[in-house]
């Protein structure tokens, strides 16, 4: 009986004691919250809209809906809030979503005013250095002879303007210095004689024998040699026309040569040409006459300048770039030819996309030698052309400037990019949490800001950071959006099984292509190789590996050069041709990258074209190709990738991240494709 009453106690006690928890755990998060709301007179029913259950799910996985915060079960990225209540989103517009403040937080919102101010491109470009073809001399033979000496017998040889070059036996020489000497004898003889007329002759006939030894290339110190020794020779020494290098030699000693034969050529390097490849997207911001600073592998650190002087108005259209040449001053002699370099130009923006060159505004230019500037009209000091004005080259003007003219801009994360169409997220001034998205038209980007042509004004503050989680949010709500500008639908790529029907797999169904154009085998086969080195680069960046990403990188340059656009005809030679500029810019951007974040941004621009190649041209083999898409990649703003295999390995975050993303589309290798893209996603 004791026994049995103790049990009771014992229980008694445990229950007072879960009582007592259950008391102060509803005390605790009464206190947590701020207090308990208070109950408004006239029911509970307001107490249970207040009291609504918020939805959490992930940005990047929508169908994700779950009652409280947490890890994304899929991803493992930080929940999202998708609604405060159906009452918040009601009192919004159709494209605007209400956030609270703790949804804002973890949403890592962040936004920046619209403003309007100077801002600038940097433009980098590589190229090598070259003679100035306007500092190059001939050395050649004037006249009909035999070279009995070369004074300089071998090439790279430093001469200097008057040097002695060669020694020439010239029998019409010789008959030039008797006729010389004959009418000097004449002139003498006519002294005393009171014949004007005959003296005046035998005078103009003495010049007319100076100026024909002079055009054979005789120095006036020669004629008058010649003229005080009173006997001609039959030789003639030949001097150096300008200072600088010789970089070829013709002729041997022994040699007959006529008039015109070239016996050397002399380069001065005093100033040397740089030959820089511009991209198509960068053409917006050079002008002529800009200065560009140079670095090369042999002087670290040490800058060099030069101005633009010539454009190409004519674009390669195998790397899609232009020929921009530099003129740059040498006085040291530390720029060799063939020395590759990198160059940079900044370039001032005002707007509607004009440059500003302080040092120009109001100035006149020559437009052969960029060097030249004056305050005023006139002409050139080197080449007599006219001067130009500045703002007929394309610089800002004298007007633009007093008038005040400054770019409206937002920073460039603000924007998502879609096809034609942009979107920014603005904040919606006198509405607490409320953002609204807004299509916009931009102009070029520069730098880090996009300048704004239509669609904001100063003062907006738009979302640098979250907005793709706006976006997301607002896909799930079927409300107007980047992937679906009329609302209703979540955007494809988020209804699985839904908007896009599934394999046996599960995996998204591989994309049909029309057969209208055979492509040949030789071709594919190719792009298979290229196929495999981009397959490298993501195993080394998937692997967070730099060193084998930048060797994977250099073998992809080595592939690209090898394909042979030879193969291809009509439509689908010259969409080849647009599809290999831009792998070819993609992987120049990643061979110069300094860290393993640049050469991922690289590869990002290689995987964006690479799909359209793989539906275009095929690979000719039997093998799937799936695509993935990771959209927390580059703060946001999504990036995809292609992979052999549907298990995620991503290449955007490495070991931090490596399961983020999911297939999007599977390409099947038919052998034979259209010459047409096939956008699917």
């Amino acid at each position: 009986m004791k026994a049995f009453l103790k049990k009771i106690q014992q229980t008694r006690y445990r229950t007072a004691l879960v009582v007592v928890l259950v008391v102060v755990a509803f005390a605790l998060g009464r206190l947590l919250r701020g207090g308990a709301p208070q109950t408004p007179a006239g029911g509970g029913a307001a107490v249970q809209k207040e009291a609504e259950v918020e939805v959490w799910t992930c940005s990047m996985h929508p169908q994700i809906r779950l009652p409280k915060p947490g890890k994304c079960p899929l991803c493992g990225m930080n929940l999202i809030p998708v609604t405060s209540g159906k009452a918040d989103q009601e009192e919004v517009g159709p494209r605007e979503l209400k956030l609270s403040p703790a949804a804002i937080g973890l949403a890592e919102i962040e936004v920046a005013p619209v403003e309007r101010k100077p801002v600038s491109a940097q433009i980098r470009m590589v190229g090598k250095i070259e003679y100035d073809e306007t500092r190059l001399a001939y050395l050649t033979a004037w006249i009909p002879g035999r070279l009995d000496r070369l004074y300089v017998d071998y090439t790279m040889v430093p001469v200097s303007k008057g040097d002695h070059m060669v020694y020439i036996y010239s029998p019409e020489l010789l008959a030039g210095q008797e006729e010389l000497l004959q009418a000097l004898r004449t002139v003498k003889q006519l002294e005393g004689s009171d014949l004007s007329s005959m003296k005046r002759t035998a005078q103009q006939t003495v010049e007319a024998a100076r100026e024909r030894l002079r055009l054979w290339g005789l120095t006036s110190e020669q004629i008058e040699g010649i003229e005080k020794r009173g006997t001609p020779t039959d030789h003639m020494t030949i001097y150096a026309p300008i200072s600088g290098i010789v970089i070829h030699k013709n002729a041997l000693e022994g040699m007959y040569v006529n008039t015109g034969t070239r016996i050397y050529t002399i380069a001065d390097l005093s100033q040397v040409w740089a030959r820089l490849d511009a991209y198509e997207s960068d053409f917006v911001w050079l002008r002529y006459g800009q200065e560009v600073e140079f670095e090369t592998e042999s002087y670290p650190g040490e800058i060099f300048t030069g101005k633009i002087a010539f454009i190409d108005p004519v674009l390669d259209a195998k790397t899609r770039t232009v020929k921009v040449r530099v003129n740059m001053p040498n006085p040291d002699g530390k720029l060799k030819p063939e020395m590759f370099v990198r160059a940079l130009v900044r370039s001032e923006v005002a707007a509607g996309g004009k440059v500003v060159e302080p040092d120009l505004i109001g100035k006149w230019m020559c437009p052969m030698h960029p060097e030249i500037v004056k305050d005023g009209a006139g002409t050139c000091d080197i080449c007599g052309m006219p001067l130009r004005t500045t703002e007929s080259l394309g610089y800002v003007s004298v007007d633009d400037v007093s008038g005040g003219e400054v770019p409206l801009v937002i920073p460039a994360s603000a924007p998502l990019i879609t096809g034609k169409r942009a979107v920014v997220y603005v904040r919606v001034p006198g509405k607490d949490g409320v953002f609204e998205g807004r299509e916009v038209v931009l102009g070029p980007r520069a730098g880090d800001y996009y300048i704004v042509e239509e669609g904001l004004h100063e003062g907006e503050l738009v979302v640098l950071s979250g907005n793709f989680k706006i976006d997301s949010a607002l896909q799930i709500l079927a409300k107007p959006s980047m992937m679906s500008p009329e609302g209703g639908a979540p955007a494809p790529g988020h209804q699985h099984g839904a908007a896009m029907p599934s394999s046996p797999e599960g995996a998204p169904a591989a994309a049909t292509v029309a057969e209208k154009v055979e492509i040949p085998g030789a071709f594919q086969a190719q792009l298979h190789e290229l196929y495999e080195a981009y397959l490298t680069i993501h195993d080394a960046l998937a692997s967070d590996s730099k060193d084998k990403a930048v060797s994977a990188v250099k073998t992809a340059h080595d592939v690209l050069d090898a394909v042979d656009m030879k193969l291809l005809e009509g439509e689908a030679h010259m969409t080849w041709m647009k599809h290999q500029a831009n792998l070819s810019k993609a992987i120049k951007d990643m061979t110069d990258a300094g860290n393993i974040e640049e050469i991922r941004a690289g590869f990002a621009l290689i995987s964006e074209e690479f799909p359209a190649v793989v539906r275009t041209f095929g690979l000719g083999v039997d093998e799937p190709v799936y695509i993935l898409k990771c959209p927390m990649a580059f703060d946001g703003r999504g990036a995809r990738w292609l992979q052999k295999t549907q298990e995620t390995r991503n290449p955007y975050f490495g070991a931090v991240m490596l399961q983020c993303g999911e297939v999007i589309e599977t390409l099947s290798l038919s052998t034979s494709h259209q010459t047409g893209e096939h956008q699917h996603e």
